[in-house]
C-alpha cells in the first residue's frame, strides 16, 4: 500500500507585479493557512516519507511551514520540473521513489495538482490553495502508477478554510 498527499501552494501575493509568477511570496492568509495545513497533517500522524516540492517561492514556502508545523524532518525532492507541470511530472517523479517509500507528498500548482488528483483516484475535486488531498494505492512499487491502470482511492479532502 502506498499512499499519496497531494498539496497546492498557499495562497501567494500579487502586491510586486514586477516579480514573475515564479518569484511570487506567500502573502499574509497563506502565511497563516500553511501551518493550520501542517497542524492538520501532524495532529493525524502522516508525516510523509518523502516530499517532492516545486522551486517556485510560494511553493517552497509553503513547504517549509507544513514541515515547520508538521515537526517533519524528512527527505525531500525540490524541482523547478513541478512549476505548472502536468500530472505526468508529478508521475515520473513518484515512479522513481524507492519501494521501501510508503507515502509521499507532492506541493505543486494548478491545473496540474487538480487533474493529478481526478487522474489518480477518478474524482473531480477543487484544489484552491493550501487544499490537501490524501489518497491511497494498491501497489507495492511506486512505478506501478505510471501503467494508467491503477486507481487510487481518496481518504481525505481537506480544504484550509474548514481549519481555520
Amino acid at each position: 500500500m502506498k499512499r499519496l498527499l497531494i498539496l497546492r501552494h498557499a495562497k501567494s501575493s500579487w502586491k510586486d507585479s514586477g516579480l514573475s509568477d515564479y518569484d511570487r511570496p506567500l502573502n499574509k492568509r497563506g502565511r497563516r493557512s500553511a501551518p493550520l495545513m501542517g497542524n492538520w497533517i501532524a495532529h493525524h500522524s502522516l508525516q510523509p516519507d518523502v516530499i517532492i516540492c516545486s522551486t517556485a517561492i510560494r511553493a517552497q514556502e509553503t513547504f517549509h511551514l507544513i514541515c515547520n508545523s508538521a515537526d517533519w524532518d524528512g527527505e525531500s525532492i525540490h524541482t523547478e520540473d513541478l512549476y505548472l507541470a502536468p500530472p505526468q511530472t508529478y508521475l515520473d517523479y513518484l515512479a522513481q521513489l524507492p519501494e521501501q517509500v510508503e507515502s509521499a507528498m507532492v506541493i505543486g500548482h494548478n491545473p496540474g495538482i487538480e487533474a493529478l488528483v481526478y487522474g489518480q483516484c477518478g474524482e473531480y475535486h477543487t484544489m484552491p490553495t493550501c487544499a490537501l488531498a490524501i489518497i491511497d494505492f494498491d501497489i507495492l512499487t511506486w512505478n506501478k502508477l505510471l501503467t494508467g491502470s491503477v486507481s487510487g482511492e481518496l481518504q481525505h479532502h481537506i480544504l484550509v478554510r474548514e481549519l481555520e
